[in-house]
């Protein structure tokens, strides 16, 4: 099944600022309100606490420079899937996307928009339940990138601003606050770490670190419509992730200075915890808005990266052919965004997100590795002669081929270990990875669409 012929092409609209801002707001959820007490249980010891999270971000930035290389070779829609279809064979990439659409993404962004009807609830004492609030904010979101890639990256970019805002006030609130610490005693409990050896125990942190941290992939999705895909993709990709391990390590040094690691790994809420110290009722409220923000610009990210793929996977014969499917005055692939909305509205009202995104780590770890090692793949063509060398002053990976076979290995080795440490949830998020092996040969019978070429 195929595009019809003729459709019109995706909007190259987008720029630098765009891209940094899309690379930014797909890492910067609620995860960072939160997971710093998760992984202070876990060590305990501020050296380790903000040792982890500059770990986390030195992977990160390694990570960025990767897909920095690849979005230079292949800049056109869907970007992973592209470098995953190019390197190996279409059947990896589509099963990417197949579980992109069935489990990871969709699974995420049911639990997410929970999360903001919840705060949006609280916050403003409405009586609409939490799963209602999901599904309208979806709803809205879906019209609002139907619009257009230009309509969907202001939200966004509005809601990034916002964010940014958000933790700026958290972390100059909180220093201004520290002093208000003077006489606070804590008295809580602090749950005893596992016992475990040093090594597994920082392991163990850098799991809510990375999860933290993820989500700057997503940006390549929009490759075709940057303006200048090669240049702006990836200064938005190393840019977006340096502003954000800054942001990290300043959020956790607040928290570990205003609560102390013993009270940090005993609040579930550490945010909440320093703004309440630092202002009272307040300050948690303020807090609150400002997680509801985040979370609300996670979504809006989301809703405007993801269609990309299903629209590519479309354009390959790999998928239903409306969904590849463009507006001619928006120039935007709307029957992919209301595929994405709908489906995580599904499972938002269902209650089965939880379940979902426990089947996530394990395959989102497999295509991480894999998509590092399609740089191997390229670069290997290209020295053989079998693929174009890249122009000169291209972003490309330092340290190549030993930084890069570092990152698969790393993903690779924490995939392995999430089949060990939870071998049903992974072992069920693995049968829905081979259960798309079907799919693609079903699809794949049908007549095959032009693949769309970089520009």
């Amino acid at each position: 099944m195929t595009a019809p012929e003729g459709a019109a092409p995706l909007a190259r609209r987008l720029g630098a600022f765009d891209a940094t801002m899309l690379v930014m707001g797909g890492i910067v959820g609620a995860g960072i309100f939160m997971n710093p007490s998760v992984v202070a249980r876990a060590v305990q010891a501020p050296g380790a606490i903000l040792g982890a999270w500059l770990l986390g971000g030195i992977i990160a930035l390694t990570g960025a420079f990767v897909y920095a290389e690849l979005a230079a070779r292949r800049p056109g829609a869907g970007g992973q899937y592209l470098y995953l279809r190019d390197a190996y064979h279409p059947i990896v990439a589509f099963l990417y996307g197949w579980t992109l659409l069935l489990v990871s993404q969709s699974g995420g962004m049911a639990a997410v928009a929970m999360t903001f009807g919840g705060y949006f609830r609280e916050l403003t004492g409405t009586q609409l339940s939490p799963s209602t609030i999901a599904v309208v904010t979806l709803v809205a979101l879906t019209l609002v990138n139907c619009y257009g890639v230009r309509a969907g990256s202001n939200v966004q970019s509005a809601l990034m601003v916002m964010k940014l805002a958000a933790i700026v006030m958290l972390v100059t609130i909180g220093w201004a606050g520290v002093n208000a610490t003077r006489g606070f005693l804590f008295t809580g409990t602090v749950p005893e770490p596992a016992a475990r050896p040093p090594l597994l125990a920082f392991a163990a942190a850098m799991v809510p670190v990375l999860f933290a941290y993820g989500g700057w992939q997503t940006a390549s999705f929009v490759a075709g419509e940057l303006r200048e895909p090669r240049r702006d993709l990836p200064r938005g990709l190393l840019w977006g992730v340096l502003a954000v391990v800054a942001l990290y390590l300043a959020v956790n040094a607040v928290c570990l200075a205003v609560l102390g690691p013993r009270a940090l790994a005993a609040t579930s809420t550490p945010a909440t915890a320093v703004m309440r110290i630092a202002l009272g009722a307040t300050g948690a409220k303020l807090i609150a808005a400002g997680i509801a923000i985040s979370t609300l610009g996670f979504l809006s990210q989301g809703m405007l990266t993801a269609p990309r793929v299903y629209y590519a996977m479309a354009r390959d014969g790999l998928f239903f052919r409306g969904v590849a499917a463009i507006h001619p005055r928006t120039r935007a692939p709307i029957v992919a965004i209301v595929l994405q909305g709908a489906w995580a509205a599904v499972i938002a009202l269902s209650g089965k997100y939880d379940a979902i995104l426990a089947y996530v780590v394990a395959i989102d770890a497999l295509f991480f590795g894999l998509t590092g090692a399609a740089l191997l793949v390229f670069r290997r063509r290209e020295r053989a002669g079998l693929a174009e060398p890249l122009p000169e002053g291209t972003t490309r990976m330092p340290g190549h081929p030993w930084s890069t076979a570092i990152f698969v290995l790393a993903f690779w080795t924490l995939a392995i270990s999430t089949v060990a440490q939870f071998p049903r949830p992974a072992g069920i998020g693995m049968l829905i990875l081979l259960a798309g092996v079907p799919a693609y040969y079903g699809w794949r019978k049908g007549p095959r669409a032009r693949r769309e070429e970089p520009r």
